[in-house]
């Protein structure tokens, strides 16, 4: 969905200062976001966030998010465009009347500014060019707040390239770790590199689709690092993604294959989407990933969310031979009105890593989430929405998360918008 706001684009071109816009006639400007926003408290002062990504994000965010995106087609003619974008983010705890950088009270961010050109590859008009930062065909997983494949950052590609029953996507992207220790001083930042190749579109029978991509991370330490050594010494890695959904009852069902290497491979049992992990020692780490989600309107007025993670990796550092991650988060709605709805989320989670002088660590815990909705329509995910909760939070194995670890377990009450546009 776009909005023109075509009286703000003399404004947004003199902002940009980029003689490209002033090239051509008064733009429209597309104006999207993201927001998520409320109030909450719980037995223990302010709402408690707990493991969010493994057992479920409703009524389980203490965080004020929001995005803002500019985005302008500052040249067409023909089949050829230039298309200019831009994002700003902002994040806080929502606890004071003015957000600001005072104290760290708020952060903001530069998210995405890039170009896209259109139309200047022969043939194939719907293919890519561009450059600069950008959200790179993020996939996520909505209930538990995560971005399984995701590789962002600044970078360069072409994508939608066709090719057969479907279409090539080919980006070299920089994704850097920092502060990779104490050693070197105003140089411990590990430049890293990734190549991600990608394939999309392929349909293997009626109501089905495919998508299979390979990132291959490439750590570029300067002379001085490599004087250093050891964790700067980190490998080249590699994480290998497929996936098939399936049209089903007017929803859909989605399975997900991964396997990683090196710093790579912590992603199969962390809930990532492929950052590179320059703390530990992972020359030996190799792990895999099964995922499965779909959304399925059981009627017209109740349905069905769901995640499944099951995980494993072995040798993530020098004290961890092998974690284990297994993941179960369910969200139900039933549509009262056109505009109200009950919603019931429930989840659960258990991880463990052996250590290699043959110790344990175990985690694990549960929540369960009311709440009452009212949205724009009746779609599963239509937003705007405002939500009413309450949830009970229940850490199973180490029994100490809330109330200033004196508790195992902890109540949440509150509000919270979310919107996108």
């Amino acid at each position: 969905m776009k909005t023109r706001l075509r009286t703000l684009s003399v404004a947004l071109a003199m902002a940009l200062s980029s003689p490209v816009a002033f090239a051509v006639e008064t733009p429209g400007i597309d104006f999207h976001g993201y927001l998520r926003s409320g109030v909450g408290v719980s037995q223990d002062g302010g709402l408690e966030e707990w493991q969010k990504n493994k057992i479920g994000r409703l009524g389980n965010e203490s965080d004020t998010y929001g995005e803002i995106e500019l985005g302008s087609e500052v040249y067409k003619k023909n089949d050829v465009s230039f298309y200019l974008d831009t994002m700003v983010s902002m994040v806080s705890d929502g606890s004071n009347d003015s957000e600001t950088t005072l104290g760290d009270d708020a952060e903001f961010g530069l998210r995405q500014l890039n170009l896209q050109i259109k139309g200047l590859i022969p043939g194939d008009p719907n293919a890519v060019i561009w450059g600069g930062k950008r959200y790179y065909q993020r996939h996520d997983l909505h209930i538990i707040d995560t971005k399984y494949w995701n590789i962002s950052g600044a970078g360069a590609g072409v994508e939608n390239l066709s090719f057969g029953p479907g279409a090539i996507s080919v980006a070299w992207i920089r994704g850097d770790g920092n502060d990779v220790d104490y050693r070197v001083d105003n140089d411990n930042d590990l430049n890293i590199n990734y190549i991600d190749l990608r394939y999309a579109g392929w349909k293997p029978w009626t109501g089905a689709w495919t998508e299979f991509g390979i990132d291959y991370a490439m750590p570029n330490p300067t002379n001085k690092q490599k004087e250093y050594g050891g964790l700067y010494d980190a490998e080249n890695g590699v994480m290998l993604t497929g996936e098939i959904s399936q049209d089903m009852l007017g929803g859909y069902n989605k399975m997900v294959l991964q396997y990683a290497t090196k710093g790579l491979a912590q992603n199969m049992v962390s809930q990532g989407g492929g950052w590179y992990d320059v703390w530990n020692d992972t020359r030996d780490a190799t792990g895999y990933r099964v995922i499965n989600t779909g959304l399925i309107p059981i009627t017209d007025k109740f349905s069905l969310n769901h995640v499944l993670t099951w995980g494993s990796a072995n040798d993530l550092s020098d004290a961890i031979d092998k974690s284990n991650l297994i993941s179960l988060v369910g969200r139900a709605q039933y549509q009262f009105t056109q505009y109200v709805r009950g919603i019931g989320e429930a989840g659960a989670f258990y991880q463990k890593d052996d250590h290699k002088d043959g110790s344990h660590y175990k985690q694990g815990g549960e929540k369960y989430t009311l709440a009452l909705g009212l949205a724009d329509g009746p779609e599963f995910m239509s937003r705007p929405e405002l939500r009413v909760y309450a949830s009970y939070l229940n850490d199973s194995e180490q029994g100490n998360s809330f109330k200033d670890g004196t508790a195992s377990n902890t109540w949440n009450f509150g509000v919270q918008v979310e919107a996108w546009w």
